[in-house]
């Protein structure tokens, strides 16, 4: 039995480089998830934006995706366990911080960042990590969006190549590989995560009665998505209650749209009462942070708007794999080895200390033939 669920596993793993995730070399192994499994999951019902979808298919992708996002969300106590200090808030804080600078230092897309935060929110909620290791988030972090650079970039970089800006830590490319496997176990495969992006294009249509949303509202609307990962606020929410809210607010900055007529399209896929109570969470988000049609118009966010897949392709793909979940303590055991763990400091020591060893070498050598040349002929 233990051989069979290894061989199922490892057919869904490949080489980064060529290089199976179980082989030993300089930086400590390969990437994840099969090319093939990532390419398609990239290129699932992509081609269009869900308004260019005939109205009846996109309404039934729509009920099918509502039916489904509550399978890609935290566990229902998550925002409290945050408030109460169960969890570290500002840990937390600090990695989504640590996401969003990678984002723009890369360019990655919007959709990269919210899955990110999504990821490690639902890994949070699932998984305590020892509270005693304090290099357990930040390793939990890059490897978040690691995943989610695989899944929604057309070029990912290496995992090695994500670490950078503040970090305290330096993770080997295995440390970082294991943590994806353990991630990876824990939300049991379903990384195709249901999020406001699924929703927002047809919303804005709706919304703005029947029109195909602008390049502006998109931009805006992709502003206050990823606003709403800030805080915990929009945890209460479920992601087309958010979607529907940002929809509404968005088109209402640039004609009269009645909230409740807006609501009442929508009635088939959200509850009037929770959108209500989101539109003001989303004004109150949207006037904190300062957005202004201008931003979207400079083109200050850059991100494609690319719908989903609906049902999630790993969802469907791998089922037979949630019995692996006995992969995550052995994951996680291996993690826990401190001797895959770099500080910055101490990197810049060891150049420091070669610099040194190499410049004494010299001067030793400068010396024997100093001595060399002024010695007496035989």
């Amino acid at each position: 039995m233990a051989s069979s669920s290894l061989r199922s596993v490892s057919s869904l793993l490949c080489a980064e480089d060529n290089i199976s995730v179980f082989d030993e070399n300089d930086y400590g192994g390969g990437s994840v998830l099969l090319a093939d499994t990532w390419h398609h999951l990239r290129h699932q019902n992509r081609e269009e934006l869900l308004w260019q979808v005939p109205q009846a298919v996109s309404e039934e992708y729509l009920v099918l995706m509502v039916e489904k996002e509550c399978d890609h969300l935290p566990c229902h106590d998550y925002r409290h366990r945050l408030t109460n200090g169960d969890l570290d808030f500002g840990a937390r804080n600090h990695a989504i911080h640590w996401i969003q600078k990678v984002r723009e230092q890369f360019g990655f897309g919007a959709l990269s960042a919210y899955l990110s935060v999504n990821y490690l929110d639902r890994f949070l909620s699932s998984y305590e990590l020892p509270k005693q290791r304090v290099w357990t988030m930040q390793l939990l972090a890059v490897a978040c969006l690691s995943l989610a650079t695989k899944i929604n970039e057309t070029d990912p970089p290496l995992c090695l190549d994500l670490q950078v800006g503040e970090l305290k830590f330096v993770f080997e490319a295995k440390t970082i590989q294991r943590m994806e496997l353990l991630v990876l176990s824990t939300l049991r495969w379903r990384m195709q995560s249901i999020t406001p992006f699924s929703f927002i294009d047809y919303f804005l249509y709706k919304v703005n009665d029947d029109q195909n949303p602008t390049r502006d509202s998109i931009m805006r609307s992709i502003q206050l998505i990823l606003s709403t990962v800030k805080g915990i606020e929009c945890l209460a929410f479920r992601p087309s209650e958010i979607a529907a809210a940002i929809a509404i607010v968005v088109v209402r900055e640039t004609k009269t749209v009645h909230t409740e007529k807006a609501i009442s399209l929508l009635n088939h896929l959200v509850e009037k009462e929770r959108v209500l109570k989101c539109v003001k969470l989303i004004q109150g988000l949207s006037s904190k942070d300062g957005f202004t049609n201008k931003d979207t118009r400079s083109g200050s966010v850059s991100a494609p708007l690319m719908p989903q897949s609906p049902i999630g392709v790993l969802d469907g793909v791998c089922l037979s794999y949630k019995s692996e979940d006995t992969h995550a303590a052995a994951s996680y055991a291996n993690i826990n080895s401190s001797s895959h763990i770099t500080s910055p400091d101490a990197n810049k020591r060891r150049k420091l200390n070669n610099n040194n060893n190499n410049n004494n070498n010299n001067n030793n050598n400068n010396n024997n033939n100093n001595n060399n040349s002024h010695a007496a002929p035989a």
